[in-house]
């Protein structure tokens, strides 16, 4: 790219208001459009949320039994929800009167739920009338609360279960099943710990919450603005320098946001001009943007909400969970770092001067504090504390280190000081609107898991997750390559239309039992579903982090998405490295503490190294460039050497590092000289 191409790239990439509206659409099309209301009705709903959270914060420490805990939990989203997100787009900004008739009707249910104590769930298999009736009512108010929030699609996979459940009687084999009275499958999904109030419900209220409330904190504390200002300091400006702050930046920012479209639209709007004037193309960088947010849902300590549904599934601590994301995540950024070096050298970028913030020393003296936020997480889980018990500290400990300085403090230095009213600067503060936000970030994702609550009892109650996983099976004809291929197309297709938590969870009910017949450990059959799950972020047509940052570069969607991909694919082909072998369980870390003690560690360099090296491979072929641009027979043999470095067995790797040393061999005594593109 030229110098001149280069300054009208960069004039072109000033972030523009309605850029960053239109990006703003993508993260509501994703966490749902909330009204902006005024007067008594925005008072009473911020004090509303900041009590939600309170009681949340209280039965992380204190004792709140599960009967009563989840469907509270319910209750309070679905109240928020009702109040929060209008009915149509048209109704934006006002509370109607039907909305306080739903949230009403959403108390009464769970009122009369807990009033009836042991006796109400006694008689799920025999529900009196009133049961039924608030038991429809509830699960129709969560499939409209999931349409607020999340759109038409999810509402419509789970009536499709509600119908399986109802009518499987009349479909053909092998689907068919006894089919279920109405009452049956309300006693079910409202009565019991198994539907509506599951696995799903019990990680949202136990844990989601609980660290979207922590990701505000940090949020309201300073510590994304520090992330991206320590990014832009520690990366100085080389060329390189544009997308390794990208890299380094998301994920960081992977705590404090929780979401990748969040962290695609946080980083986008100050990063994108910086990639242009080193040259990015618009949607190359683009693709950059929201492979980087995606980042943010499968890199420690937080992940995405699916992470906390594996430790809960699989009954095993959230702390193993982290330790077989750490490989496979460092892999991950890996390949976002060589697609960046060989950005560099494809499209001719130059060097560019950047502004720094400050200096990576005085940043870090000042600000420290902000890595021990995230650090303090994992800490306290090596000290035995429960995952629950472990971000609840950490969010006392960002509450408190934050009031080190007086720019970051939660709460303002005045009420210390006794200046002015107390109670108005405590309410304006960080620290309120931390709470009320740490509520209203969760709202969509609860939603979204009751009504996962829903399939979950349909699978559970039908045996679909037997007779689905036995279909794969014959499908492969008992081939486990076959069958994880199949799984991971079916993981993909799910993930097109339901965000990355419902396909998780569907997914491991209906998909994993395949993989888990055929031999493969629980533990990777759940990571290897999980992160084809996150693939729905970067998937049309819900591609939403792609879209997002296309409508920040100004690029198209479509080509966005497909340059999301070219970054993103490396990656993503790991996982089948920890299903087809047992020596690639070493990516995982063994899957647990104990199981890392009496591990292998040669083995888990070797498969580590051999997965690297394939990352580098097929980074060099869907980029057709290494040292200089690839020639096709190259390029083939880069990208087949790594998906022969994929398949764990010694011919394969044999296979694979010859055509790595090959290839780059042609490269070395290549003597005509390539231009840059």
């Amino acid at each position: 790219m030229t110098d001149q191409s280069a300054a009208v790239a960069s004039e072109a990439a000033v972030v523009s208001e309605e850029a960053l509206h239109k990006a703003q659409e993508f993260i509501e099309e994703e966490e749902g459009a909330a009204n902006r209301l005024t007067g008594w009705l925005a008072a009473l709903l911020s004090v509303l949320a900041v009590g939600v959270s309170i009681y949340h914060l209280y039965a992380a420490y204190g004792i709140v039994p599960a009967q009563v805990l989840r469907p509270m939990h319910v209750a309070l989203v679905l109240l928020l929800t009702f109040l929060l997100f209008p009915v149509a787009r048209r109704f934006r900004h006002r509370v109607m009167w039907w909305d306080f008739v739903a949230a009403a009707l959403a108390i009464a249910s769970i009122a009369y739920m807990i009033q009836g104590g042991d006796d109400f769930m006694d008689r799920n298999t025999t529900p009196g009338g009133w049961d039924i009736l608030f038991g429809v009512a509830l699960i129709a108010l969560v499939m409209e609360a999931m349409r607020r929030t999340n759109g038409w699609i999810m509402p419509a996979v789970t009536g499709a279960f509600i119908l399986y459940a109802l009518f499987g009687a009349y479909l053909p084999e092998p689907w068919t099943h006894k089919g279920y009275e109405v009452g049956r499958l309300v006693g079910h999904l409202y009565m019991t710990l198994e539907g509506i109030f599951g696995v799903a419900v019990d990680v949202s209220s136990s844990l989601i919450i609980l660290f979207t409330i922590f990701g505000a904190f940090l949020q309201y504390s300073g510590a994304g603005k520090f992330y991206i200002d320590f990014s832009f300091s520690a990366m100085g400006g080389k060329s390189t320098g544009a997308g390794r702050t990208v890299v380094l930046a998301s994920f960081l920012l992977g705590g404090p946001s929780g979401s990748g479209v969040a962290t695609t639209v946080t980083l986008g709007s100050v990063a994108w001009p910086m990639l242009a004037k080193v040259g990015y193309e618009r949607n190359a960088g683009g693709g950059l943007l929201s492979a980087a947010g995606l980042g943010a849902i499968i890199s420690p300590p937080v992940l995405g909400a699916a992470a906390f549904l594996i430790a809960e599934f699989l009954k095993i601590s959230y702390l193993d969970v982290l330790l077989m994301a750490v490989i496979p995540t460092m892999l991950f950024y890996f390949a976002l770092f060589l697609m960046v070096e060989i950005d560099a050298r494809k499209y001719g970028m130059h060097e560019a001067v950047f502004e720094k913030v400050d200096t990576v020393w005085h940043l870090t003296r000042r600000y420290w504090f902000h890595f021990l936020s995230l650090i303090s997480i994992v800490a306290f889980m090596m000290w035995g504390f429960s995952p629950v018990l472990s971000v609840f500290w950490a969010t006392v400990v960002s509450a408190v280190t934050s009031l080190l300085r007086p720019e970051t403090s939660l709460i303002p230095y005045d009420v210390f000081r006794g200046r002015g009213p107390i109670l108005r600067q405590l309410w304006g503060s960080g620290l309120v609107k931390a709470l009320e936000n740490g509520t209203i970030g969760v709202l969509n994702v609860a939603a979204t898991c009751a009504g996962a609550g829903i399939i979950v009892g349909v699978v559970t109650l039908t045996g679909l997750g037997l007779k689905f996983s036995s279909i794969v099976i014959d499908l492969a004809g008992g081939s486990l390559l076959l069958t994880a291929v199949y799984t991971s197309l079916v993981v993909w297709i799910v993930g097109l239309a339901v965000p990355v938590t419902a396909s998780y969870i569907i997914c491991a009910v209906i998909a994993a039992p395949a993989l888990i017949k055929l031999g493969v450990p629980d533990f990777a059959a759940h990571m290897f579903i999980f992160y084809y799950a996150v693939l729905s972020e970067v998937s049309p047509p819900t591609a939403l982090s792609p879209f997002a940052a296309a409508a920040i570069t100004g690029g198209d969607p479509y080509k966005t998405t497909l340059q999301c991909w070219k970054y993103t694919v490396p990656a993503f082909l790991v996982p089948f490295m920890f299903v087809l072998d047992p020596s690639g369980l070493g990516l995982l870390l063994m899957g647990s503490t104990k199981a890392l003690a009496t591990a292998n560690w040669w083995m888990i360099a070797e498969v580590t190294f051999t997965a690297a090296v394939g990352v580098a491979a097929l980074a060099a072929g869907f980029q057709g460039w290494a040292f200089k641009k690839t020639t096709s027979v190259e390029r083939v043999m880069f990208i087949v050497a790594g998906f022969a470095l994929v398949y764990p067995s010694v011919v394969s790797d044999v296979l694979g590092f010859g055509l790595v040393i090959a290839a780059l061999a042609l490269q070395l005594f290549r003597t005509r000289t390539v231009p840059a593109a």
